[in-house]
């Protein structure tokens, strides 16, 4: 019985968390920093996990977002002294490699698509529309750029003069933050910032990821065969339970799916 209890004792638990889906601070679903905070505490927290597995598969989305979860991952990993493994399924581009290098190593598929490392921001023109079914536009404000950008008007060059001034500037930031996380490991000599996407094998050779591995063999190989997983997921909405949230669940689907076309998938 002692012998059991000791084996039980010695057994190594990992404690994964499944990234799945659009960045975004919505409340209807999205990876956000508030939605996943009380997942990722438990995850780092409960039990002394030997590391934590970040399972993903994110198209990314807003920067701010995956800026607050990756700062999360990271403080909670040097407060609790637990190693960061990234396992990317079918995609982490964007936001979603924003979170993938929050881990100490990232593990891909033969056919995972990473990278896609810049900023884009995209809408629509409507003012023709308008002025072909004789409507007016009517906006009133105080401050010369309060209506920056406004579909329903012709663009004002110093508005998209303005907001590519914005995006670059993310961009620098997401490019800092990248060099950071794989100093040492990535390959500089090669413009790895142009929003290109590379599949597995390809950006273990970039440096953008350390290998090709599943996670259970991987998890494996470092904590031995009997390691235990441990998975912490969030709590569904209590409207969500009860199936009552189906609109708000059809417009999660639709920009999810819109999200992830851009790859191919």
């Amino acid at each position: 019985m002692m012998k059991y209890f000791q084996i039980r004792k010695n057994r190594k638990t990992v404690s994964v968390v499944r990234l799945s889906g659009v960045i975004s601070a919505s409340s209807r679903g999205g990876l956000s920093d508030q939605s996943l905070a009380p997942v990722l505490e438990k995850a780092f927290r409960k039990g002394k996990p030997s590391a934590v597995a970040l399972v993903i598969n994110s198209p990314g989305g807003s920067p701010v977002q995956s800026s607050l979860i990756g700062a999360r991952i990271r403080r909670l990993a040097e407060e609790t002294e637990t190693p960061v493994y990234a396992f990317v399924e079918d995609v982490a581009a964007s936001g979603g490699y924003w979170l993938a290098v929050a881990a100490d190593e990232i593990f891909v598929d033969q056919s995972s698509i990473v990278g896609s490392i810049g900023v884009i921001s995209a809408g629509f023109g409507a003012h023709e529309l308008l002025n072909r079914y004789g409507i007016e536009r009517r906006v009133y404000t105080a401050g010369k750029s309060k209506s920056m950008l406004d579909p329903f008007r012709p663009e004002n060059p110093e508005d998209v003069e303005r907001l590519k001034g914005s995006l670059e500037d993310i961009h620098e930031v997401f490019k800092s933050h990248v060099l950071s996380r794989r100093a040492g490991k990535i390959v500089e000599d090669q413009d790895l910032f142009t929003g290109e996407i590379w599949l597995g094998q390809k950006a273990v050779d970039l440096g953008l990821v350390d290998g090709v591995g599943h996670l259970v063999p991987m998890m494996k190989e470092k904590f031995g065969d009997k390691v235990k997983f441990r998975v912490s997921e969030r709590k569904k909405s209590f409207l969500g339970k009860f199936g009552m949230s189906f609109a708000s669940q059809m417009v999660d689907f639709v920009e999810e799916r819109a999200a992830f076309a851009r790859f191919g998938l």
